[in-house]
């Protein structure tokens, strides 16, 4: 069965796309749910305006992403948390105090999920982490961590 797609269902395709599935899947989740409707010839002209749409937005979305990493690579981002006497974190750094951290220095605000670390922090010292803004994307966080 053809259906276009009006929104962007992880696995199957993005939203303006006509993709072909069982009729099953269509009639029991992609329809009820709004997530695609019935394809016909006529839908192939909505199908493309749907398509320049997404293309536009895509392309403002990577725009503020690319300025977004530009920001966040310009300067290091410190974080203070208790340590002992010889350096070792009483807990560790997570994805969400870097979140919290780049949100205080930057003012940009990201999902804990868009950032990746190798391991939680649990030194005091310098690290790295990255950062997913868009496809494709990926920022480099430098951390400071500080003994309070």
């Amino acid at each position: 069965m053809k259906v276009l797609l009006r929104s962007d269902v992880r696995g199957l395709g993005r939203r303006g796309d006509i993709v072909v599935v069982k009729s099953g899947y269509a009639r029991n989740f992609l329809l009820p749910s709004g997530a695609a409707m019935f394809a016909s010839d006529q839908t192939e002209i909505q199908a493309a305006s749907m398509r320049k749409s997404r293309d536009l937005l895509d392309a403002q979305s990577r725009a503020a992403a690319e300025a977004q990493k530009a920001l966040i690579e310009s300067k290091p981002v410190t974080i203070e948390a208790r340590a002992s006497a010889n350096g070792r974190l009483f807990g560790s750094i997570t994805e969400s105090d870097v979140v919290n951290a780049l949100r205080t220095a930057t003012g940009i605000s990201l999902d804990r999920h868009s950032i990746s670390m190798t391991e939680h922090l649990k030194d005091v010292g310098s690290a790295t982490a990255t950062a997913t803004l868009f496809d494709g994307v990926n920022a480099t966080i430098s951390l400071e961590v500080l003994a309070k």
